[in-house]
């Protein structure tokens, strides 16, 4: 029996993260993950060796903001969240991820 595949499209992770910060506000990392396995209905996981590299790329690139804090579990984490720049970043990433999916879906209805 083949193995399922649930690994993100590449270039979709960052879309996934700016889009949970957006929607829930300031997260720690295991927070982003937790939250896109349970919306996406455990279709997606996102693993930590892809996320926290991802995370420090968008802090560098000023989409979002690191700082430190305690978990509800008394636990010291960095906690992310949405800087205005990310607001505009999240803007195209979905833009971009509307075109591509509207390409891949008129090749699926024509081939």
């Amino acid at each position: 029996m083949p193995k399922l595949r649930n690994d993100i499209l590449q270039g979709t992770l960052a879309l996934l993260v700016l889009k949970t910060l957006a929607a829930r506000g300031e997260m720690h990392g295991y927070a982003i993950t937790a939250h896109i396995q349970r919306v996406s209905a455990e279709l997606l996981r996102v693993e930590e060796g892809s996320l926290y590299p991802a995370l420090h790329r968008m802090e560098q690139d000023g989409w979002v903001r690191a700082a430190w804090g305690t978990t509800e579990k008394n636990r010291q984490a960095r906690f992310y969240s949405l800087t205005a720049l990310g607001r505009k970043q999240l803007a195209q990433e979905e833009e971009s991820w509307a075109r591509l999916t509207e390409g891949v879906r008129r090749v699926l209805r024509y081939a």
